[in-house]
């Protein structure tokens, strides 16, 4: 195993600017800045992978950004292909072994096949599990095959919106020409397991994308203000009420709300939900609206044998309901709300409720960084705002200035006439 470069603890300085360094230079900068952190962590840089949420914890996030984002690779793959670290296994990060079989067998077939290199086969296999990753957090299951398997159960039009569900919550993690690679590997891998009769449709046909990123058209198009204000009138119980406003007011997936604990409502006076670990979207979502729904809803539910969680089941052994419940609930009351059959061409689905927060969420985002966090920076000296946002503000203020600004963005349809 090739031994480390010997570098002087700490003298790397300020942050490496990961996203202008190629290969060798990150390897370098892994050395410099990355390994003497974890050293005074009391971790092993030259044995121990350093795992995302420490890089996250410790201010690495720009490292685990340019990795993905400019590289095209996983924290693993860069630790065992640049560092010459010895391997541990390949984590797909989804547990169905059947799933895990198939994406495997593929890679060995294109490695032998098509002679691919591996490197090429390494690309292709952190295309997949982000894809892989995503579909299970998204659909609450990390099954891919049964879903579009000759003879399934599932109603083909369900299999692909559980797809491009998929794609949808990938766009707003990932910049528009990743998504291309990553649409393309995983349309390959469908329609090789169609040839060899393994599956009976490949779910990505149809997407419609613009792959340059010039347009802001997406797969699913966002619900307007009047539509979520529809879906809120036509509520007509705390779980429908409950359900409206974590998807459109507070932007979580079908999964997230199928799976939301009392335990992460924190009602102080900055109300949220708390998440643990989130791969997708921000950790911490404020309860701009919806706090007296949540309390009717925790009152409605209180008794001895409550397990906690706000959507619960007796039958299911998670003890909550599931991503598909939640889009049948969102079927049912979009019918009864008037909600139209279509809208810009795409049936109604959850999925618009979230892009409708996010759509507002990454606006404020913007609208705070660029405009009121500029004015900051340039009194502080500094040319830019999203150091200033970033360094310089704690979470307290933070979460203050996107509560002020995502109010005005949500009351058109939170904030109608009685």
């Amino acid at each position: 195993m090739p031994n480390a470069p010997e570098r002087a603890p700490g003298a790397a300085g300020d942050e490496p600017a990961w996203t202008l360094l190629d290969r060798e230079g990150l390897v370098d900068a892994y050395w410099d800045a990355v390994a003497p952190a974890m050293r005074a962590d009391g971790l092993d840089p030259e044995r121990e992978r350093p795992t995302y949420e420490w890089l996250s914890a410790n201010g690495f996030r720009r490292f685990v950004y340019a990795l993905q984002e400019h590289h095209d690779t996983t924290v693993t793959e860069f630790w065992e292909r640049d560092l010459g670290r010895e391997p541990a296994g390949y984590d797909w990060g989804v547990d169905d072994g059947d799933t895990v079989a198939a994406l495997e067998r593929y890679l060995d077939r294109q490695r032998q096949r098509k002679s691919w290199r591996e490197s090429t086969v390494e690309a292709h296999r952190s295309r997949l599990a982000r894809y892989a990753r995503a579909y299970a957090e998204v659909n609450d299951s990390d099954d891919l095959l049964a879903p579009v398997a000759r003879g399934a159960e599932v109603p083909a039009h369900e299999a692909v919106d559980a797809c491009w569900a998929t794609f949808d919550a990938l766009d707003t993690a990932v910049a528009r020409e990743t998504l291309r690679r990553i649409y393309s590997t995983v349309s390959d891998w469908y329609d090789t397991l169609v040839n060899r009769r393994e599956a009976a449709l490949n779910p990505t046909d149809g997407l419609d994308y613009n792959w340059s990123g010039s347009e802001t058209t997406r797969s699913n198009p966002p619900l307007g203000p009047d539509h979520v204000a529809a879906l809120f009138e036509a509520a007509a119980d705390t779980r429908e009420r409950l359900l409206v406003v974590a998807l459109c007011a507070w932007g979580l997936r079908s999964g997230e709300v199928a799976a939301l604990h009392v335990d992460q409502v924190v009602l102080d006076d900055a109300p949220r939900i708390e998440f643990e670990s989130r791969k997708n979207g921000p950790g911490s979502v404020a309860l701009i609206y919806g706090r007296a729904v949540v309390e009717d809803r925790i009152a409605r539910l209180e008794a001895d044998d409550w397990r906690g969680y706000l959507f619960p089941s007796s039958r299911s052994a998670s003890g909550h309901r599931t991503g598909g419940t939640i889009r049948n609930w969102f079927d049912d009351l979009a019918d009864r709300a008037d909600v139209p059959d279509e809208i810009d061409g795409h049936r109604p689905v959850p999925q618009m409720a979230r892009r409708f927060w996010y759509d507002r969420y990454s606006s404020t985002v913007e609208e705070l960084v660029d405009h009121q966090i500029q004015a900051v920076a340039e009194e502080q000296g500094s040319t830019s705002a999203s150091v200033v946002w970033e360094d310089y503000l704690s979470e307290d203020r933070r979460r203050e200035l996107r509560r002020e600004f995502m109010r005005e963005r949500l009351a058109s349809a939170f904030e109608t006439p009685s």
